[in-house]
């Protein structure tokens, strides 16, 4: 089966536990709107890439034309604060997890780059293999912003596992 469909898979067992707990279906908020996250990867330097540039930085950098990991990829988002301030702490899933070590291996020296709502927002340079499933990325929005983008994140991630179940039940 392919890893993009087992993937909502094992988050769908932890939404299905934690929602089958509930009363009633929790209240959408009004002012909810879906934020998908993607990473893409950094080029190397003789491969084609499409030229994006960090909104606040302005740095630029050449990244793949397809993401290497999305939003099925992702169970969870945190805001985590580090040593140099707040950043946010994707987990993947076990297959993605996988993913990113192989990835990371091969790809040390580059950058993940990523994207909400197809909105580049951070990178992270990759110093060493990612073996722990964990990507810390710092973001170039104020801390302000980022426990509510993790909210967001983190109701999307259960829409999306809740509508791979309901068209598998149709």
């Amino acid at each position: 089966m392919n890893r993009r469909r087992l993937a909502p898979l094992a988050f769908a067992a932890a939404a299905a536990l934690w929602l089958g707990g509930c009363q009633s279906a929790p209240a959408v908020p009004a002012d909810y709107a879906p934020l998908v996250a993607r990473f893409y990867l950094e080029t190397k330097p003789a491969e084609a890439g499409l030229a994006v540039q960090l909104p606040q930085s302005g740095v630029a950098i050449n990244v793949g034309p397809k993401p290497v990991f999305v939003e099925y990829d992702i169970v969870n988002a945190e805001v985590t604060q580090v040593d140099l301030g707040q950043c946010l702490l994707f987990q993947l899933t076990p297959a993605a997890s996988r993913d990113l070590y192989r990835l990371s291996v091969a790809s040390v020296g580059r950058r993940l780059v990523l994207s909400l709502n197809d909105k580049l927002v951070g990178a992270r340079r990759i110093e060493r293999a990612m073996g722990d499933g964990n990507i810390l990325v710092f973001v170039e929005l104020p801390d302000a912003d980022l426990p509510g983008l993790v909210a967001r994140l983190k109701r999307t991630a259960v829409d999306i596992v809740l509508a791979s179940q309901k068209k598998k039940s149709t």
